[in-house]
């Protein structure tokens, strides 16, 4: 029985710089993001929670790079889901190596103008950390803490 091999990984945190843009020689677009995603773990010495930041590279293929280009900016918040890819070159004799994640998707959290809606108004500037969807609570609207309604059930 041959075994099967996964390889996925979701990371969600902020760019640290602007999405660079560029194309291969048969007209593909191909973008590079960096992200940092914190880790947070208690200083055995202090006893407080400290953040840890991880940097990963990001590639991210065709529409979807187009995409990342025009709308992200450095800070703003990302979610991606991708694979692991490693690579192996040598540079003036000596091998380097890196582990880049090869995006299948980009969700954009937060907003580019900074007030949460969504909005063409900013400059690359601030980002709120909210949605740019706005969040459907009709759903709850009717409800009321206790009960006490017709459709009670009696157990």
């Amino acid at each position: 029985m041959a075994a099967s091999n996964v390889n996925v990984v979701v990371v969600t945190g902020n760019l640290t710089r602007d999405p660079e843009l560029r194309s291969t020689p048969g007209g593909t677009s191909v973008c590079k993001l960096r992200v940092a995603v914190n880790s947070r773990r208690k200083d055995g010495q202090t006893g407080d929670w400290v953040d840890k930041p991880n940097y990963f590279d990001v590639t991210v293929w065709g529409a979807q790079g187009e995409n990342c280009a025009n709308y992200l900016s450095k800070g703003r918040p990302v979610a991606i889901e991708g694979r692991l890819d490693w690579r192996e070159w040598e540079k003036d004799g000596v091998k380097r190596q890196s582990v880049e994640i090869i995006a299948n998707s980009v969700q954009f959290l937060g907003s580019r103008d900074g007030s949460g809606g969504g909005g063409e108004g900013g400059q690359g500037g601030g980002f709120s950390p909210s949605s740019d969807v706005p969040a459907d609570a009709s759903d709850f609207a009717g409800a009321t803490a206790g009960g006490g309604g017709d459709d009670d059930i009696p157990f």
